[in-house]
This record gives C-alpha cells, sequence and structure tokens, in this order.
C-alpha cells in the first residue's frame, strides 16, 4: 500500500512516516502543497494524508485541483485548525475523511486502511437527492430547479442528510460530523435546525421528504419515486 504524505512540520512528517512504514507502507513524504500536488498527480497513491496548512499551495487548493484533474485517490485531511467549517470545507471539495491534531496514531492507521479498503470511487460534482441539488462548488442548494437559501450550518446539515439519503441519522451523528467538536450544548440544537430545513426544503413544495424516525434520528429521502 503506497501513501503520500503531504505535510511541512518536519517532526510530524517524520513521526507519521516512520510509523506507517513499521506498519507495511510505503510512503513519500513532501513538504509543500505546489510539490504536493505534482506527486499526487504523477504517481498512483493509494492514499493520500494531507495537511492543510502549507506552503506553496493550501491542502484546500491542492484537493480542489486533485478532484478537477480526476485524481480520486482517498484524501484523508490533517490540520491543526478545529473550525465549524473546516470539515465541511473539506468534505464539499471531495476529501474523505478528517483528523485535527494532535491525533492518535492508532486512528491515523485504522482510517487510513477503511479508506484504502473502501477504493477511490470518482465523486459526483454535485450531490443530488430527488429533486433536491446540492453543488459543494457552488454551496447552491435547488428544489425543483429553483434556489434554495440556506445558511452556512443549513447547509452543513443538509450536505451531510444527502450523502446519507435513505438512512436514519441520529443527533450524536450530526453533531459529530456538522458540529464543531467543542460545542458541548444541548443536542436538542439538532431538531431546531432540522425544523428549519424543513421549511426550507419542504414546506414550500408540500412535500416531507425529511423525516423524523422516534427514537431514532433523522432520514432524509428523495421526493421522486
Amino acid at each position: 500500500m503506497k501513501v503520500l504524505v503531504v505535510e511541512d512540520e518536519h517532526r510530524l512528517a517524520t513521526v507519521v512516516k516512520e510509523g506507517l512504514q513499521a506498519e507495511g507502507f510505503e510512503v513519500d513524504v513532501v513538504s509543500d502543497g505546489v510539490v504536493g500536488l505534482w506527486a499526487a498527480t504523477e504517481n498512483g497513491y493509494d492514499a493520500i494524508v494531507l495537511d492543510i496548512m502549507l506552503p506553496g499551495l493550501s491542502g484546500y487548493d491542492v484537493l480542489k485541483e486533485l478532484r478537477a484533474r480526476k485524481v480520486w485517490a482517498p484524501v484523508l485531511m490533517l490540520t491543526a485548525k478545529d473550525g465549524e467549517l473546516d470539515q465541511i470545507d473539506a468534505f464539499d471539495l471531495g476529501a474523505d475523511d478528517y483528523l485535527t491534531k494532535p491525533f492518535s496514531f492508532m486512528i491515523l492507521i485504522a482510517r487510513l486502511r477503511a479508506l484504502i479498503r473502501r477504493g477511490a470511487p470518482e465523486r459526483p460534482v454535485q450531490v443530488t437527492v430527488g429533486s433536491l441539488v446540492l453543488d459543494p462548488a457552488r454551496r447552491s442548494v435547488q428544489r425543483r430547479g429553483e434556489p434554495v437559501i440556506v445558511t452556512a450550518r443549513e447547509y452543513g446539515l443538509l450536505h451531510f442528510l444527502m450523502r446519507k439519503a435513505g438512512d436514519v441519522v441520529s443527533k450524536a451523528e450530526i453533531l459529530d460530523n456538522v458540529w464543531d467538536s467543542a460545542y458541548e450544548g444541548s443536542d436538542n440544537i439538532v431538531e431546531v435546525y432540522i425544523g428549519y430545513l424543513r421549511r426550507k426544503i419542504d414546506t414550500p413544495y408540500g412535500l416531507t421528504t425529511l423525516s423524523t424516525v422516534r427514537g431514532l434520528g433523522y432520514r432524509l429521502d428523495s421526493d421522486l419515486h
């Protein structure tokens, strides 16, 4: 299994490289976004570990350009940042997973192995569930061809629900994937934002695609059957 690590913190890059090699991975390390983009484009990797804060090109720019060039190798983002929209930004651009520094090396290994097992499927430019369309590149939402205006938080919640369309997701899953990891408030905030979304994507169209599954969570279904 061949992995590219794009990380400008020399000590961390060395530790990750040596640890991965000890687990049987073949590892290339670069410390610059421009070189990382070149390496990821020119060589076939089973997975890429990509820091966000890099010289030359940011990890976001590297990831965006890789997906534009149809390089579908799974990407795990590393960053010291922990803002509420960072994970959303990374997933919107085509990342597969996300770890915030400091992190457990064993978790890194486990997630890399999981990503490699999944392979490198192509990512659609848009996410579509029935007549609901979300465009990550434009950060736009449409229902039946009409624009739906959503806030940043509503957008993140909707994107997560659309990626999980047809599945029941719990409040805990939503908080873990949409809210800042430092959030310590009530999980009732999820119910509040579900209500906001319903009033924007369902109510104006006479639909009930975003439903509550009592005792379990929420499910987004297609309106086209």
